[in-house]
C-alpha cells in the first residue's frame, strides 16, 4: 500500500470544493489524476506529470499576490479614512469602530494590519513624515535660489500655501499647543521630524549667514506660519491683520518675505 494513499484516499472531497483553488482547472486535473484502484500509478502522476505540477504550482504563486494586493488596498483605505476622520472630528469621535465604518471594513482588519488604535496613530504619523514632500516641490519651479535668503522665502511662502490647504495638518498644529496626550505627541514628533528633514534637504550646499541661529529663526518663521493660518481658520484674522481674501493673503505673504530677507539677506 502506498504511504501516500490515505492522502490520495481523501482527495475526492477536496477536489469537490473547487473554490479552494484560484484555477477552476486545477480541481478538474487533480480529479483526472485520483484512481483508488491504483495508489503508486496515481501518486506518481500526482508528483511527476507537468500538467498536474504547473496549475497547481500557478495557484501557489498567484494566490498569495492577491492577497498581498488585497492587504495593501485595505491598508491605505483603513489609513485615509482615519485621516479623514481626524480631520473633521478630531479625536474626540475617533475610535477602531467610527474608523471601520467609513474604511468600510471589518474593524479586526485594523488589529490586524495596525494593531489597534495606536498603532494607526503611528501610522498616520509615518504618513505625515511625507506631507511637506507631497505639496511642495524639491524642484523649487525653476527659480534662481543663489543665497540661503533665497531658498528661506521661497519655502516659507510654499508653507504657507501648502498648510492652508490641509485641514488635518491645521488640527494637529492646533492639537500640539491645547493637548497633552500620547497621541498627539506622536504625531507631533513625526511632523517635528519630517519638518526638520526636509529643510536640512532643501538647504543643500547653501550656507546662512555667520552669525544666525538658524534653527531659532526658522522655528520662529514657521510657528508665525502655522498661527496666522490657525487664527485664519478661527476668525478670519490675526492681531488686526484680515485673513479673508486673496489680497490680506498676498499682504501677509509680502511682511513674511520681508522679514525673512531682515534675517538672511
Amino acid at each position: 500500500m502506498s504511504p501516500y494513499g490515505d492522502v490520495l484516499k481523501s482527495l475526492p472531497s477536496f477536489v469537490n470544493c473547487p473554490q479552494s483553488f484560484q484555477d477552476m482547472s486545477v480541481a478538474a486535473d487533480l480529479w483526472r489524476c485520483y484512481s483508488p484502484q491504483s495508489d503508486n500509478w496515481t501518486e506518481s502522476l500526482m508528483l511527476n506529470d507537468p500538467m498536474v505540477l504547473a496549475p497547481v504550482a500557478d495557484a501557489i504563486r498567484v494566490e498569495p499576490e492577491k492577497r498581498i494586493r488585497d492587504r495593501s488596498a485595505t491598508e491605505k483605505a483603513i489609513l485615509n479614512a482615519a485621516k479623514s476622520l481626524l480631520a473633521e472630528e478630531g479625536f474626540q469621535n475617533f475610535g477602531i469602530n467610527a474608523v471601520a465604518r467609513r474604511a468600510g471594513c471589518d474593524k479586526q482588519l485594523i488589529y490586524r494590519y495596525y494593531g489597534g488604535l495606536n498603532g494607526l496613530v503611528e501610522a498616520i504619523g509615518a504618513d505625515l513624515g511625507n506631507w511637506v514632500k507631497d505639496r511642495i516641490p524639491e524642484d523649487t519651479g525653476g527659480m534662481f535660489l543663489l543665497t540661503y535668503g533665497d531658498l528661506m522665502e521661497r519655502l516659507s511662502l510654499l508653507f504657507l500655501e501648502a498648510l492652508r490647504d490641509d485641514p488635518l495638518v491645521r488640527r494637529i498644529v492646533a492639537w500640539e499647543v491645547s493637548e497633552n496626550t500620547e497621541q498627539v505627541r506622536r504625531l507631533s514628533e513625526a511632523r517635528s521630524k519630517a519638518l526638520a528633514n526636509w529643510l536640512d534637504r532643501m538647504r543643500g550646499s547653501l550656507t546662512p549667514p555667520k552669525g544666525v541661529d538658524v534653527v531659532a529663526v526658522n522655528a520662529l518663521l514657521i510657528a508665525a506660519i502655522q498661527h496666522l493660518v490657525l487664527s485664519a481658520s478661527a476668525g478670519g484674522q490675526c492681531a488686526g491683520l484680515a485673513l479673508k481674501t486673496s489680497k490680506d493673503w498676498e499682504k501677509a505673504a509680502t511682511a513674511l518675505k520681508r522679514i525673512v530677507r531682515g534675517v538672511y539677506g
